[in-house]
């Protein structure tokens, strides 16, 4: 049973082709040089915030956590590191591609996680406004703090989504400038 994903794909294969006399190949080019674009800025911040968390433990005041915030600080190291492998995976995938003529599965493969890179990038921001807020203020702040994060990245990715089928279903035909 098919989801319309191939029936999409042609379309968008076509859809390139005419409005922007691209191939398959060039198409998947601009991908890639796309998503490289966004790893970029992504995986800085990711890292930063990763660098960030590992040294926390090595800090004095570090010992004055609750059982909740260590809890809290390991939850959210384990995401910000998965964050970073996820984000990182495409680069060895590339070394491991390179020269395979495997342009297409790189580029998918690539595409899926950077999406649950940037997801659980998103998780373990809340986190650290949770532990932050917790223990600079109180527990109870801390989950309101984190609340009120966890619904802005879902309101942002929400939004997303939106756009994203509204473009699907308003997809105008393609012309010269596209």
């Amino acid at each position: 049973m098919s989801d319309g994903s191939d029936e999409r794909a042609r379309d968008d294969d076509e859809w390139n082709y005419r409005a922007r006399h691209e191939t398959e190949t060039q198409r998947l080019d601009r991908n890639w040089a796309a998503l490289l674009q966004e790893l970029r800025v992504v995986q800085t911040g990711v890292q930063l915030l990763t660098g960030f968390l590992l040294t926390l433990p090595f800090q004095q005041r570090f010992a004055d956590l609750t059982d909740f915030e260590v809890g809290t600080y390991l939850v959210t190291v384990a995401l910000s590191v998965l964050s970073t492998m996820l984000l990182v995976a495409p680069v060895g995938i590339h070394r491991a591609l390179f020269r395979q003529h495997a342009l297409p599965a790189l580029v998918a493969t690539a595409h899926k996680l950077t999406a649950c890179g940037i997801a659980t990038f998103g998780a373990a921001l809340v986190g650290v406004v949770l532990l932050i807020f917790s223990f600079v203020v109180s527990p109870r702040v801390g989950l309101v703090a984190a609340a009120v994060a966890a619904a802005i990245f879902c309101g942002l990715s929400l939004l997303a989504a939106i756009l994203r089928l509204r473009h699907r279903r308003n997809d105008p035909p393609p012309s010269a400038g596209d």
